[in-house]
């Protein structure tokens, strides 16, 4: 499947998370109930619902919110790549689903069948916003959804097996996309430095570093830092 893959017709995209939030204490009273069901699920052994909600919120779609979406395209030999971030969640759904709506590519990710895809369906339901088509996958069969999948592609059938995006970077020697913050500090450098351009630098390290994945298991040079284009 890999050689088959016509590289300028995929997307490659990713998003950042936060917690709905910046503590547990501002959710609402209802939500503080709900999220300590989730807590008694979906928290490490000895962590207070504070905490839990701290660091697990931002991975579930009702009770966080996407700050951030990069994608990036292939025109030539030159990368384009653009983010849609910002405090204003509705407005980054928005304006990435018009452009899902205005193309016709091929949404690639790491590990976006499971994670990145479902959020944003969500997170656009939330907000009142029709699913782009190529979003809207419910009753369709495994052959008609159009996603390409670099961890999915790398599980070769293996269900269990999880491998983050930096370590095949590194066993591909390919940069790392990990060299300044990882996924698990995204939610302090948004709500308690303010610090949403690093953040967007960072979603962009990932759509380069699968972009470059992609290359690598085709056979082919791998992008170059000076053929990256960023539109505003």
């Amino acid at each position: 499947m890999i050689d088959q893959l016509a590289i300028h017709r995929l997307l490659f995209f990713d998003i950042e998370t936060v917690s709905i939030s910046s503590t547990f204490n501002e959710l609402s009273a209802n939500m503080q109930s709900l999220w300590e069901r989730k807590h008694l699920h979906a928290s490490q052994e000895g962590q207070t619902l504070e905490e839990s909600f701290e660091n697990r919120a931002a991975i579930f779609a009702e009770f966080g919110k996407i700050i951030c979406i990069s994608c990036g395209f292939f025109v030539g030999d030159e990368f384009r790549i653009k983010s849609f971030y910002g405090d204003d969640e509705s407005s980054i759904l928005q304006d990435f689903g018009q452009l899902l709506c205005d193309t016709n590519y091929i949404l690639c990710g790491h590990n976006i069948k499971e994670f990145d895809v479902p959020y944003l369906c969500r997170r656009m339901l939330v907000h009142g916003i029709a699913l782009p088509n190529v979003l809207n996958i419910a009753g369709k069969k495994p052959w008609e959804v159009q996603f390409v999948d670099t961890m999915q592609l790398w599980k070769f059938g293996d269900f269990k097996h999880y491998t983050a995006l930096n370590l095949l970077a590194e066993i591909f020697n390919i940069p790392t996309p990990k060299d300044d913050i990882d996924g698990s500090q995204v939610g302090e450098v948004y709500w308690k430095n303010k610090d949403l351009e690093r953040i967007k630098l960072y979603c962009e390290k990932d759509v380069v570093s699968v972009a470059r994945l992609i290359q690598r298991w085709k056979g082919t040079n791998i992008l170059k830092d000076a053929d990256i284009i960023h539109i505003t």
